[in-house]
């Protein structure tokens, strides 16, 4: 059996969890990339990573998810980090009375059957160890993007079952966070994000840009790394200043905005 740390990603062939995955196996740890469709994405990510590999599951489906962490445990007799960072569904963005039921109810389904399986069949595999860190990536649209309903509510609820789940885990070592990103460039985004949508939160991030995957993969990788040890139940937005500097921008008088 594998003597390294493991880390389970979920969704890690390609934005934020192959960033991540290739930030965790710079740290030394044994990294499972999970895919569900693309695996070219995915064994090439593993490939990158040297030990890596890369498994197919759906991990909004239970009877996959549990194949998967069965799978893993076999043949490493440990998962050491989950990061919950599958995309189990495009949300429909809009006006609520636009969005049909159907589709506001899959998002939320899906979003919540992903972290839902992956936790319920990996928090045993940590209790046995007494050690454990789950990273969840949520949203900041849990909290500020009007338009979208579905997704909004499904990240917030995810950042209820963080809560929740770190409750029940404290006792037992593991660490339960998750990190709601802004308005990140991914393969994902840029069929979506106009170049007026670029312009608007790259003028309101920090970085001057919109956020890159990397800029998640590095705060994920300190909150499983022992950085954060001390660190439980909270979700932490990484949004490059995006609520601060829209104030500047857009909510206070030009006196204040330019500190004349």
């Amino acid at each position: 059996m594998n003597s390294r740390q493991v880390a389970l990603i979920s969704g890690a062939g390609r934005g934020i969890g192959a960033a991540t995955a290739r930030e965790l196996g710079r740290l030394g740890y044994h990294v499972i990339v999970n895919y569900r469709h693309d695996v070219e994405s995915a064994e090439l990510v593993a490939k990158e990573i040297g030990s890596a590999q890369a498994v197919r599951a759906d991990v909004s489906d239970e009877a996959d998810v549990t194949r998967l962490v069965e799978r893993v445990v076999a043949e490493h007799g440990r998962i050491d980090v989950l990061v919950g960072n599958a995309n189990t569904a495009q949300p429909p963005f809009g006006p609520l009375e636009r969005v049909p039921w159907g589709a506001f109810a899959a998002k939320v389904n899906a979003e919540l059957a992903g972290v839902y399986h992956l936790t319920r069949r990996v928090l045993p595999v940590m209790r046995r160890r007494r050690s454990g860190r789950i990273v969840y990536v949520s949203a900041t649209a849990a909290d500020l993007i009007i338009g979208s309903a579905a997704h909004s509510t499904a990240k917030g609820a995810v950042n209820a079952f963080v809560r929740q789940v770190a409750g029940e885990a404290i006792r037992d070592g593991i660490t339960v966070n998750a990190v709601a990103p802004g308005a990140v460039g991914t393969d994902a985004t840029t069929a979506v994000f106009t170049d007026g949508i670029r312009r608007h939160f790259g003028e309101r991030s920090v970085t001057g840009t919109l956020l890159r995957p990397q800029d998640l993969a590095r705060p994920i990788a300190a909150l499983v790394d022992g950085a954060f040890a001390a660190v439980t139940g909270q979700v932490i937005p990484i949004d490059g200043g995006y609520p601060l500097l829209s104030q500047l921008l857009d909510g206070l008088p030009a006196q204040f905005a330019s500190g004349s």
